[in-house]
């Protein structure tokens, strides 16, 4: 019943390849992240970003790159308290020595870990590009600024960026590996600081707040504010106006900051890594990310595929195996000498074995065909299998980031 001696050298063999194939795809990994500054991971949300760029940079600080910070977004809270962010913000955290000791692992440089903070990087924003002190204290005051903060059009995907640009103008670290945020729009982030200068500008903005620089309202404008003022109240309005007109104050500072960003982005120090998995949904997602950074002129370095099924159920022999104990349910329950009111039972279990295993196959193959479609848009294509537990310690990251490069 089982594969001849030959089929099972074929079968090494085959396992033999894809293990080289990895570990080539790894090693090239590890190349690209050891000659950047910058690495940005991005793609379809729920794919396994956040992880993905703690370990890219728990592996870069194992590997000796020196002052090594992953600036993250959401990560999960087991993960947060292993990486000792619970109740950290925008200041960078290093992971002391001793905890990487006892995790087994042997740093060779330093691990600086941030979570960002939306509402503090805004404050942050408002003091560094209002025009004077009297100016900031007054946009943190007021009461729509408050409420919104972290929360309107863009604010988080663009504060993302700020805060990249700012810690890489420090010089502080050799490398910086930043996880973008979860968005409804995995490409927001790209446009997120045009977008906000655009938004400061813009003709509307500036119509919304004139009866407030004067108090003479034109005809055609008087209506329009009676209505507004009994809808939604005088005070309502006038917080609205009072907080559009004071960031356009700040416009200046956007519209540089959002030049400067994206000189950054654009620059070669810089490689994107485009995280998702090999489910048609994520898939189509990613490579519009692709396509989309190939037409912005951004270097795409990586595509990493999580969770991804094993080689070896593309493998004939594995498959002509299912085929045998599905046909040969029945003579190999025989063989188990087992009571006979649980030999049914034992002809179900090995069909659905054999069935479930089928099933897997063709998810797999499907797979690889999505896999070597993503090739087309870049050379480095790494692949992590699916982990039974959820990584939520330092020896997880460890173990996802030794998979990454192959080893």
């Amino acid at each position: 019943m089982l594969p001849d001696p030959e089929n099972e050298k074929k079968m090494t063999a085959s396992s033999h390849s894809s293990f080289v194939r990895s570990e080539r795809e790894g090693s090239l990994l590890a190349n690209l992240i050891a000659s950047h500054e910058v690495v940005i991971t991005c793609g379809p949300g729920g794919v396994g970003k956040t992880t993905t760029a703690a370990a890219l940079g728990l592996m870069a600080c194992l590997a000796d790159r020196g002052r090594v910070l992953v600036l993250t977004v959401d990560p999960a809270k087991r993960l947060a308290s292993a990486l000792g962010l619970s109740g950290v913000g925008n200041e960078e955290h290093r992971v002391p020595d001793d905890v990487l000791w006892a995790a087994g692992l042997a740093p060779r440089g330093e691990f600086w870990v941030a979570m960002l903070d939306t509402k503090e990087s805004w404050d942050a924003l408002v003091h560094r590009y209002a025009p004077d002190e009297r100016t900031a204290s007054r946009i943190l005051a007021n009461p729509l600024y408050q409420n919104v903060a972290g929360q309107f059009v863009q604010s988080h995907d663009y504060i993302a960026m700020e805060r990249l640009y700012d810690i890489h103008l420090e010089g502080k670290y050799d490398l910086i590996v930043i996880d973008t945020p979860p968005s409804r729009n995995a490409l927001d982030f790209l446009s997120a600081p045009q977008r906000m200068a655009d938004f400061f500008s813009s003709r509307f903005l500036r119509w919304l707040v004139i009866p407030y620089r004067s108090r003479l309202l034109n005809i055609a404008s008087r209506p329009f504010y009676q209505v507004a003022d009994r809808v939604l109240g005088t005070q309502f309005l006038s917080d609205i106006a009072e907080f559009f007109m004071l960031f356009q104050a700040m416009y200046g500072g956007f519209v540089q900051r959002a030049e400067a960003v994206q000189k950054l982005l654009k620059d070669n120090r810089t490689t994107f890594v485009v995280v998702s998995t090999l489910e048609p949904a994520p898939v189509r997602e990613a490579e519009l990310f692709a396509k989309e950074l190939s037409r912005r002129g951004l270097d795409l370095g990586a595509v990493v595929l999580n969770k991804v099924l094993p080689s070896y159920l593309r493998d004939p022999h594995t498959n002509k195996i299912a085929e045998r104990m599905r046909r040969d349910a029945r003579v190999l329950a025989d063989k188990l000498s087992l009571p006979t009111e649980y030999a049914e039972h034992a002809v179900r279990v090995l069909t659905e074995v054999a069935d479930s295993f089928s099933n897997y196959s063709i998810v797999a193959y499907r797979e690889a065909a999505q896999k070597e479609g993503l090739g087309n848009y870049s050379d480095i294509i790494a692949s992590v299998p699916f982990f039974d537990t959820d990584i939520f310690d330092l020896a997880g990251l460890a173990a996802l980031g030794e998979r990454l490069f192959g080893r």
